[in-house]
């Protein structure tokens, strides 16, 4: 079922990526395709699928009914021309870099408090296969322009809301500079989805989800997808081909089940996040609240600018006061509704502390240079009610007594 281009968000998310018609009927809900292999009527008709100038499937690896569907409705809720799913985010993020030419030789800018699976892809495997990456804080416009000035990139990879800290990029201006220098432009949008911003409106020319958090929302799935252009789906898709990191028809189908509550969860998601991160902002044993739908944030009004009237996200970092590696773990293990684990953007809410979970593979002095300490928790917030996460805060927090 394609989708109308004036359809809102939320008719999108429910009805985009929806099964097509057969001649006797239509299934309301797509279904799961376990098969590996297709066959066709003659060998001809098979032949054509092969050479690409024919639509169908042949073989699990170069593609997949169900993960169609599922990347149909990625591609409609980003206002794309069409997308591509693979077996994780990290996955779908190695894959855009490889789309647009990092190899041996190549130049990557990346903001510096990216992931920090994405660091050490950058700063590890891709170093050693000849990639050059340079690190800019991307909110340094005259800093992300002079890097991409002295090293001509292929790349310059961003995201929307930065892990942990909640940086908003300005996508527009990071988009031209990337252009002005001949590279593209990669936004991983994991931590905003489309229901706040749709990066390739602004220049972008990849976007990248990790679809295990909000995409999915319901922590059952693995999975990442890249939105992009037709020109270069077919790059992706060699790509996907060769190395085999496909996502599973399963797993398709879970992630386009959550697509279709996914306006609903993020309005909830936003609501329950503004409201604990002014609790939090009030606790004395808070020493810092990170949350770009508060006025100290130094990004608010780029926020606002931005996401309009769809919120600001349901992540939300801080600190606790004169708190350290000890106190932030006893924090964690004294919540009993908030659930300590790692990922994000699930139905429920989930607490970590970053310096030993998203971003352990960084040294200390690599954290400390770009604000991670190590009494700073994230906190994806759930869309339980917000005043009984509120009270799971606070008795967590009077275990650790006063600040000392």
């Amino acid at each position: 079922m394609n989708h109308h281009p004036n359809w809102k968000m939320e008719t999108r998310a429910v009805h985009a990526g929806r099964a097509p018609a057969t001649p006797d009927f239509t299934p309301t809900v797509t279904p799961i395709h376990a098969s590996v292999t297709y066959r066709y009527p003659t060998m001809e008709e098979l032949d054509q699928v092969f050479a690409g100038t024919r639509e169908g499937y042949v073989y699990g690896r170069y593609g997949n009914p169900t993960v169609t569907a599922f990347e149909d409705a990625v591609a409609a809720l980003e206002g794309g021309e069409t997308a591509l799913a693979f077996a994780s985010g990290m996955a779908a993020i190695h894959a855009a870099l490889l789309a647009v030419g990092a190899r041996s030789g190549s130049a990557v800018v990346a903001a510096q408090d990216v992931y920090g699976a994405t660091v050490s892809l950058l700063g590890g495997l891709m170093t050693t296969q000849g990639v050059t990456p340079r690190f800019v804080d991307a909110d340094d416009l005259k800093a992300v322009e002079a890097a991409c000035a002295g090293l001509r990139p292929v790349a310059l990879l961003v995201e929307t809301i930065s892990n942990p800290l909640l940086k908003v990029a300005d996508l527009r201006a990071l988009a031209e500079i990337a252009h002005r220098h001949g590279a593209a432009c990669l936004v991983d949008s994991t931590f905003a989805t489309p229901h706040l911003v749709r990066p390739l409106e602004l220049g972008a020319d990849l976007v990248i989800h990790s679809a295990t958090k909000y995409l999915a929302g319901h922590g059952d799935v693995l999975g990442g997808v890249v939105v992009t252009s037709r020109e270069l789906h077919s790059e992706l898709h060699e790509l996907l081909k060769m190395t085999g990191g496909n996502l599973g028809p399963q797993e398709a189908w879970l992630a386009l089940r959550g697509i279709r509550t996914l306006p609903l969860r993020m309005r909830q998601h936003c609501q329950n996040a503004l409201h604990l991160a002014e609790w939090l902002q009030r606790h004395p044993r808070i020493a810092r609240v990170i949350y770009p739908g508060l006025p100290s944030h130094p990004h608010h009004r780029r926020a606002r600018d931005l996401f309009g009237d769809g919120g600001f996200g349901g992540m939300v970092s801080f600190e606790i006061a004169e708190a350290g590696q000890e106190e932030a773990f006893r924090f964690v293990e004294a919540l009993d509704l908030c659930i300590p684990a790692t990922s994000l953007g699930d139905v429920y809410t989930l607490c970590m502390v970053p310096a030993h979970s998203s971003h352990r593979s960084l040294t200390p002095a690599e954290r400390a240079r770009i604000g991670i300490s190590e009494g700073m928790v994230r906190m994806s917030v759930g869309i339980e009610a917000a005043e009984d996460l509120a009270r799971d805060l606070d008795q967590a927090l009077a275990t650790l007594g006063g600040p000392r």
